[in-house]
């Protein structure tokens, strides 16, 4: 079938054109597209066809305040980086086949403050263009909310209605362990955020670790790399230009080992030779690194499609766990190996 107008080639489709090209009035086309009845079949069919060969979509808005749902999930982060594009691809696979579409959005975050955006972006969307949110690495405990929400990797830890994360301490644990089974008892730490308490949780396994082997804790081996691989470049550097430099470097972040592999490239020192590296999160770049980066990998696809199952149970008025742990495996390639010897 055709039509003799084409209003999609001039902008955003209308309820106007729709009717204009079924032959039929905007009420009829309203009473179609919302499924409410007093219309033929035939007449039905052919606004549909319409409907589909405009590409016409009704307000997301609109919708909401009739139905009271919209049937759209929004994922909230704060910036679109590997680990939450990860968590994204999780989320997404598990949102097929549920009748909810997805809504990537990212908060008002300013360059002075980013505490509280999630707070301001759910004010925005909640109640009038998503039924329900999951919220990466929220800054503040959302207590309460108009909508479910579940919590990706909170900055303040377990707490609030639904949160899932990994084992940071389990996994910061192996990742040492498997440098000190390897002969090193130098081994510094690149720490992530102030603000996250994964960074903190990650530092608890490094010094764990180092306890439990007998190694004492060398405050001036821990440096904030703020998870960035610019800013841990710049430790790195610091460290690796210390006549009594580390044999090894367990990174909070696999972005931050990767700055680290920069710097150890550029001063000369062959990884795994003369350093080795470990990371946390196993992104995509880590298994493409040069040398292939070892790391700790965080479920990423699983976490995104729990907290995806996790929402659904909330909307559909089932009670879930309040805090959720994920194992976190320790995935050995190149950038490690046995400590140099003096």
């Amino acid at each position: 079938m055709s039509t003799e107008l084409d209003p999609a080639a001039f902008g955003r489709v209308t309820i106007n054109d729709v009717a204009r090209a079924a032959g039929v009035s905007v009420s009829t086309v309203s009473k179609v597209v919302n499924e409410r009845y007093g219309v033929a079949a035939t007449t039905s069919q052919r606004v549909m066809e319409v409907v589909n060969e405009l590409g016409y979509e009704t307000s997301l808005v609109a919708s909401s305040l009739r139905r009271r749902s919209t049937n759209v999930i929004g994922i909230l982060v704060a910036e679109f980086e590997p680990f939450s594009v990860e968590l994204l691809k999780g989320i997404s696979v598990a949102a097929t086949g549920t009748g909810y579409e997805l809504l990537a959005y990212t908060g008002l975050v300013s360059g002075v403050s980013s505490v509280g955006w999630e707070r301001k972006s759910l004010s925005r969307l909640a109640g009038t263009l998503i039924d329900g949110a999951i919220i990466v690495t929220p800054t503040t405990l959302i207590p309460s909310s108009s909508i479910p929400v579940v919590a990706i990797d909170p900055h303040t830890g377990q707490g609030g209605p639904a949160t899932i994360d990994s084992d940071n301490v389990g996994g910061a644990l192996v990742a040492v362990r498997h440098l000190i089974g390897l002969g090193h008892t130098r081994i510094a730490h690149i720490r992530g955020r102030r603000d996250l308490a994964s960074a903190q949780l990650r530092e608890d396994g490094y010094r764990q670790a180092l306890q439990e082997a007998g190694i004492p804790f060398d405050q001036g081996l821990v440096l904030y790399g703020e998870y960035s691989a610019a800013q841990s470049a710049v430790v790195a550097r610091e460290l690796l230009d210390r006549p009594d430099r580390p044999t090894a470097v367990f990174a909070a972040n696999d972005t931050s080992a990767i700055g680290v592999l920069t710097v150890a490239r550029e001063l000369g020192l062959r990884v795994p030779e003369d350093l080795s590296i470990v990371g946390f999160d196993d992104i995509p770049d880590a298994a493409n690194s040069t040398p292939p980066l070892t790391t700790v990998a965080q479920p990423l696809h699983e976490l995104g499609e729990r907290a995806l199952q996790m929402l659904l149970a909330l909307l559909d008025g089932q009670p879930v766990a309040s805090g959720v742990h994920l194992p976190a495996e320790l995935v050995v390639r190149a950038s490690t190996g046995p400590a140099p010897t003096v």
